[in-house]
């Protein structure tokens, strides 16, 4: 399975772009999609842009990114405090 992520660009440097997303700061190939420019959102994989998005797009994706990111964090801490109270549960010698 592959994951390309949405990054805006904010400066670019002949075929190399720097690009951001929430802080993180990294230089991209813009060298399959030369059409790119400061300001667009671009699909990242493996340090290449590999397509340009519109910005609803963009933002759409970012959101749903968000949304695992957040997924994931509620099931960590649902199976924390399972693990919490199987090991504290009273009358048992030892976890299930």
């Amino acid at each position: 399975m592959c994951l390309a992520v949405p990054l805006r660009v904010t400066a670019i440097d002949g075929d190399m772009a720097t690009v951001e997303m929430g802080g993180v700061i990294r230089q991209v190939s813009l060298i399959l999609t030369p059409e790119a420019n400061v300001g667009d959102y671009v699909l990242v994989h493996t340090g290449f842009a590999i397509n340009v998005l519109d910005e609803e797009e963009a933002r759409e994706t970012l959101a749903l990114f968000a949304e695992l990111e957040e997924a994931g964090r509620r099931v960590a801490e649902e199976q924390a405090a399972s693990a919490q109270d199987t090991a504290t549960e009273p009358g048992r010698d030892e976890p299930r």
